[in-house]
């Protein structure tokens, strides 16, 4: 067996992003490691960007109950690529950051005797997690979730992996092209932005623009149109993507989804966020879970519906020093290095 790591995970940035940090932390640690991510995915447009050495092989949509009939093709299409790159890299260990993307090359390793850790971003299991977590050597999670007592004895809370990168405040703003000094409020949808945030925000907060200013990350693909719409608002900055490390910088608050590494970026950061989570039906309660975890610890403020929008947003800027002391807490400050030594464990 050779001394090769591969990470796998990926489709958007939630998944991504922590493998991708927990990969670099074990080269630096003298490890050599390889990136598996999906055709089509967020990674393979920004995989070919770095030096990290990647593959990209076919990866499926799971249902919530069973395949959907398109992606199967896509499933099996994927397993039979994993297992091929199995055969031919010959990996020592393989950590799995899970959803879709994360989950062929996962699941052929398992099979084939690959020692495998899984890493569960969010504040419940999911789909693809349940199916691998039953063979998998270790679980790291981002918070405390309650497993079965077999599940239990191999999980491990690491936190949610994030670039550990923080820039001066004025000094962030000025390199995303805005008022260094005036205060700001991130609107941050996910990777690949949110439709409901794009049509609700920009009109519910034309009255705070003045007092403060707003970077809008809108998602790429509808970056003309929402630039064309509100090209004119002097104040509300939209953008397609945004350099995370930078925009959580440069933010005093932010109004996001609830996606898992949203929130760990608002925890790193220390920005008091007004949380919007995605619908249970849409995600099966994920996005739903990381909010009431982090609002239970006085961390956000949840909207349950947008007609108490100005009085959750008044509730933000009211509480805001109380919450970044219980996002200092929830920090996930040396989640990377965590994960990477439990891979290392198996690994060795």
């Amino acid at each position: 067996m050779s001394h090769l790591i591969l990470v796998t995970g990926g489709g958007t940035g939630g998944h991504f992003y922590p493998g991708l940090a927990a990969a670099q932390v074990l080269r630096s640690l003298g490890n050599e490691v390889a990136y598996v991510g999906a055709e089509g995915g967020l990674e393979a447009r920004l995989l070919p960007q770095g030096d990290l050495p990647y593959y990209l092989i076919p990866a499926g949509k799971l249902s919530r109950e069973m395949l959907r009939p398109a992606e199967g093709g896509k499933v099996v299409r994927g397993l039979v690529s994993a297992r091929g790159l199995l055969r031919r890299l010959r990996p020592r260990a393989v950590l799995s950051t899970v959803g879709y993307a994360g989950f062929p090359l996962a699941f052929a390793a398992e099979w084939a005797g690959v020692p495998v850790v899984i890493h569960e971003q969010n504040a419940r299991l999911g789909l693809a997690a349940r199916w691998l977590a039953a063979r998998a050597q270790r679980i790291g999670l981002t918070v405390p979730v309650a497993l079965g007592e077999q599940l239990a004895a191999r999980s491990r809370v690491v936190g949610y992996p994030v670039r550990e990168i923080r820039h001066e405040k004025a000094e962030a703003r000025r390199a995303l092209g805005l008022d260094p000094a005036r205060p700001l409020i991130l609107v941050m949808g996910g990777s690949q932005g949110s439709l409901e945030l794009n049509r609700e925000l920009p009109g519910r907060l034309e009255p705070f623009v003045g007092e403060y200013q707003v970077l809008h990350q809108c998602g790429v693909r509808w970056e003309a149109q929402m630039q064309a719409e509100h090209a004119r608002t002097a104040g509300y900055a939209v953008r397609g993507f945004v350099d995370g490390p930078l925009a959580w910088s440069a933010a005093d608050f932010a109004i996001t989804r609830a996606g898992a590494g949203t929130l760990a970026e608002a925890a790193f950061h220390q920005v008091p966020s007004l949380l919007v989570p995605l619908p249970p039906e849409l995600d099966g309660g994920a996005q739903q879970a990381n909010a009431h975890f982090y609002a239970q610890r006085g961390a956000s403020v949840i909207l349950e519906g947008w007609e108490r929008f100005q009085t959750k947003l008044e509730q933000l800027f009211t509480q805001a020093p109380t919450m970044r002391n219980a996002l200092a807490q929830l920090s996930p400050a040396g989640a990377a290095h965590r994960l990477a030594e439990l891979v290392l464990e198996v690994a060795r």
